[in-house]
């Protein structure tokens, strides 16, 4: 595991709440690509349903760190591509499920006219920090 810093309130920026202004660390770079509600035989978990499409997005999110020897204490920053922002909530309790609420990475989050296909109502893509081997 990396040896990461997060400032949710750097000194002249309004503190953060629902993510992390700024972390930083030290080790290799993982980039995750943007993860759709696939399961693994490629079916749509969730359809119209936010909530069911955020928590599919976020087990893939872990297989994927998996595969790089990571976990969800490695991501340093997540962006969300949703659909509608109403969805965020949904997003965010999602996000909760996998990752510690005290230790949340840096995120952008940003509506978009439409993902791939109109059945997907959000994307989630994530870059980590692991420690060297």
């Amino acid at each position: 595991m990396s040896r990461l810093t997060r400032i949710p309130d750097p000194d002249g920026v309004f503190p953060a709440t629902a993510y992390t202004h700024v972390v930083l660390g030290t080790g290799r770079f993982v980039a995750i690509s943007g993860q759709l509600a696939l399961d693994a035989a490629g079916e749509l978990v969730g359809p119209g349903d936010p909530a069911a499409q955020a928590r599919q997005v976020f087990r893939n999110l872990r297989h994927c760190l998996a595969a790089a020897g990571a976990d969800f204490d490695d991501v340093v920053k997540l962006t969300y591509f949703v659909t509608d922002t109403a969805f965020m909530p949904a997003v965010r309790a999602a996000r909760d499920e996998f990752i510690d609420p005290e230790r949340l990475p840096a995120s952008s989050a940003v509506q978009v006219a439409a993902l791939v296909a109109p059945e997907f109502l959000l994307e989630i893509e994530a870059f980590a920090v692991i420690g060297e081997h």
